[in-house]
């Protein structure tokens, strides 16, 4: 009997979670504003850039239209896509008990070890701040309440809280751009981590949520401000 190839990693990769991975990828690119709202997706490019073929890429941006990062439309491509301000405020309205929810339990679950973890990214932040790197800190931003979620221990609830923030990660960028939150974001996330440390768990929620709160305060005044 001739025994079976045994497949290489790239082979697994390729047949099991190659268009997971492109996925992760063109969101980082929608993340970073490498792709703009409203911008067409090229999925030749990004096969490219990705060194795959334009299969994983058409999965993944099937996968992101789910998750309502990206629009198609017919006879013209994929898109990046934009909701309005008023869809964002729907979206917020749940976000904010979801994070006030979040605060308590990591306020009661954090490890020391985690707690070392978000002060870390909160003086990396610092340090994004001080060289007035807004896409680096962006990133951070999005790492810390990463961080948060998973502290929090509850699969589902990150499940559901990163599907409906998913739509608001390019309002963020702009509410800490064009917002004014590129200044006070960071203290807002300090006061958490101490109310976290404290193992204040009333607080931290409540804080959480108010940060929550100032997020979508930003967003608007960076939508009036784009409006003028």
């Amino acid at each position: 009997m001739t025994q079976a190839a045994v497949p290489t990693v790239l082979q697994l990769v390729q047949s099991n979670s190659l268009p997971a991975l492109v996925q992760v990828e063109i969101e980082q690119l929608i993340l970073r504003g490498d792709l703009a709202i409203g911008q067409r997706v090229n999925e030749s490019e990004l096969a490219t850039r990705f060194g795959t073929s334009r299969g994983p890429v058409r999965e993944a941006l099937r996968a992101l239209e789910e998750s309502r990062l990206v629009r198609s439309e017919k006879n013209r491509g994929v898109f990046v896509r934009e909701i309005s301000v008023a869809e964002a405020d729907e979206i917020y309205d749940v976000r904010e008990a979801l994070d006030e929810l979040i605060g308590q339990r990591v306020a009661e679950r954090a490890t020391p070890e985690q707690l070392r973890g978000l002060e870390t990214v909160l003086a990396e932040m610092d340090g994004a701040t001080r060289k007035q790197d807004i896409k680096s800190y962006h990133v951070l931003n999005l790492k810390f309440h990463d961080m948060l979620v998973d502290f929090a221990g509850n699969a589902r609830l990150s499940e559901s809280y990163r599907l409906l923030t998913k739509g608001l990660l390019l309002f963020r960028l702009r509410g800490l751009q064009d917002g004014g939150g590129f200044a006070v974001s960071n203290t807002e996330h300090k006061a958490v981590v101490q109310a976290v440390a404290a193992r204040d768990c009333a607080r931290a929620g409540r804080l959480l949520r108010r940060h929550a709160s100032e997020s979508r305060a930003r967003m608007h005044k960076a939508a009036a401000a784009a409006a003028r």
